[in-house]
């Protein structure tokens, strides 16, 4: 399971209805791909449908959806929106992950 924070929360729904997506019915697409200074880096996205073998989950009233392949390094992970002075954005807070770089953009396992 993935779990989201309130702000993470706050700021999905904002940027979904700011790109024409409905928080109520559509999804965060949240991955891992190959790439970064760590080995590997997160992607997220907003998308209408799942495929038949993602895994959905909906936590905080935001409806995520995860590739196979990716659950297995984001299992546990929470969501978390950062609007400090440090930098703005999505931090993926990963208990899988035992090195991260950074700027937090890529880890490895």
């Amino acid at each position: 399971m993935i779990k989201v924070s309130e702000t993470a929360k706050q700021k999905v729904v904002s940027l979904m209805t700011e790109e024409g997506y409905d928080a109520s019915t559509d999804f965060v697409r949240v991955g891992v791909k190959s790439g970064g200074c760590s080995g590997l880096s997160y992607e997220l996205k907003f998308d209408k449908s799942a495929a038949d073998t993602d895994k959905i989950f909906e936590d905080n009233a935001v409806r995520i959806i995860v590739d196979k392949k990716s659950f297995l390094y984001l299992v546990g992970t929470t969501l978390e929106y950062s609007g400090g002075l440090n930098g703005k954005g999505f931090v993926f807070n990963n208990p899988n992950a035992q090195r991260t770089c950074g700027c937090g953009e890529s880890f490895s396992l």
